[in-house]
């Protein structure tokens, strides 16, 4: 994702995990026996690392032959930014990534290996599965994991105590906001220290406000920033900042999480793992959603974010170089790919939706299951802002400018001059 690359220069300043750090904990080594798989990880968060933990154990239990995987756990972020100079270092043979632009970016620069071979037996994964997994030469790169819908999230004690309705319109959700406030609650926690958690508003506001295909459009380059629809949604966003926690960019997205959690932020828009990861496990029930407001009718609710997480090969890691470690790494994918893998990975961590229709849905929570509704119901999906569009215009481009509208959403003009005038300058470049 690179979501913080313009921040890293800081970030080594502040004496935080710099590249070297990360090449030295993720691959790096001498080619291996054969039999062990290095897997670079980017779930540091306490919830899903224990659950792929358990997922790996399973796999080297039915392998057999000797067959290990060493997982490298880095910083979420850290790994994010640090991305296209990993792979194109020393990187793991097998790495956590994502599905559609983010991965044909990287397949496109040569930095992944084909995987088309796994798919031929791959079963349970729809067409559009596929497709997100497949780069622009028709080959298939990534093998999908799980997907997590985006919504606005709250507590159903909260809810009930104050009576308070789910809003289905901006009217209505400006509405609640409103009444949040008189009620003591902040109305909506938010946050953008990391760069990427305030995206998920700006993409729900464009769809909502001009559609997905013009999101699309606009996420590849083909529309003009400075288009007054794209100004109309931060027009609409500034209506909504004076409802949002003061000090977003300096703010985690576990802190905002947290916030909700303690019951002193009233909603907040965030992917399903995100609260999920906050919440202790006796209050995992009380975590509820509902889509993101009605803003035109003409759009009305059609699209969901729901990013894919998934699996891929790294072209540049060495112990692929054989034919012993590029079996044994597209052994481990195949295993991953099955529902019995995905099943066991989910009783760990509930805070994500299965992708194979060979999972076994029938332990879902109430949540994983309204998400699955919610899903499933969507005319469009969408990746998320800084997976639909280039990893260069996401992190350069757009972390900067969306921090700087939270910090003064004034001057609206200036800001999409700002972004118009360096995104045809990214574009441009191969």
């Amino acid at each position: 994702m690179s979501r913080r690359s313009l921040l890293r220069g800081a970030a080594v300043g502040a004496g935080a995990v710099t590249l070297p750090a990360l090449l030295t904990a993720c691959g790096g080594g001498p080619g291996g026996d054969g039999k062990t798989v290095t897997l670079g990880s980017n779930s540091s968060d306490p919830v899903p690392k224990k659950a792929f933990a358990n997922a790996f154990a399973a796999y080297e239990k039915q392998a057999g032959e000797g067959r290990k995987v060493k997982v490298n756990t880095v910083d979420h972020n850290t790994f994010q930014e640090n991305i296209n100079r990993y792979l194109q270092g020393k990187p793991d043979d097998v790495f956590m990534w994502f599905a559609g632009y983010r991965m044909q970016f990287f397949a496109k620069k040569g930095l992944l290996h084909d995987i088309s071979d796994n798919w031929q037996s791959y079963e349970g994964f729809s067409d559009a599965l596929k497709a997100q997994s497949t780069g622009e030469d028709g080959k298939q790169y990534l093998t999908p994991y799980y997907y997590y819908p985006w919504a606005v999230f709250h507590r159903k004690s909260v809810f009930e105590e104050r009576g308070y309705q789910a809003p289905g319109t901006l009217d209505e959700y400006l509405a609640l906001a409103k009444q949040m406030r008189k009620d003591k609650l902040v109305p909506i926690a938010f946050c953008d220290k990391d760069g990427w958690p305030a995206m998920g508003t700006f993409d729900y506001i464009n769809m909502r406000t001009n559609g997905y295909e013009f999101h699309a459009s606009l996420m590849a380059g083909k529309e003009a920033w400075t288009d007054n629809r794209v100004k109309q949604v931060f027009d609409t966003w500034r209506s909504i900042l004076p409802y949002c926690q003061p000090g977003a960019n300096g703010r985690t997205w576990q802190e905002a999480a947290t916030s909700l959690q303690k019951k002193e932020a009233g909603m907040a828009v965030f992917g399903l793992p995100h609260p999920g990861a906050q919440f202790p496990e006796e209050e995992q029930a009380d975590i509820d959603f509902f889509p993101f407001p009605v803003i035109n009718p003409e759009h009305g609710q059609d699209a969901v974010e729901a990013p894919i997480d998934g699996f891929l090969l790294a072209k540049k890691a060495r112990n692929l170089r054989s034919d012993a470690g590029m079996e044994s790494a597209k052994d481990l994918l195949s295993w991953l790919a099955t529902g019995e893998a995905e099943d066991i990975y989910l009783a760990g961590d509930p805070n994500n939706i299965a992708v194979s229709d060979k999972a076994d849905t029938s332990k879902y929570t109430p949540i994983q299951k309204k998400a699955v509704a919610l899903v499933s119901g969507a005319k469009q999906i969408s990746q998320f802002l800084d997976r639909d569009t280039r990893p260069d215009f996401s992190s350069t481009v757009m972390i900067p400018a969306i921090q700087s509208f939270i910090n003064d959403p004034k001057d609206v003009d200036g800001l999409v001059n700002g972004i118009e005038r360096q995104k045809k300058t990214i574009f441009a470049a191969d």
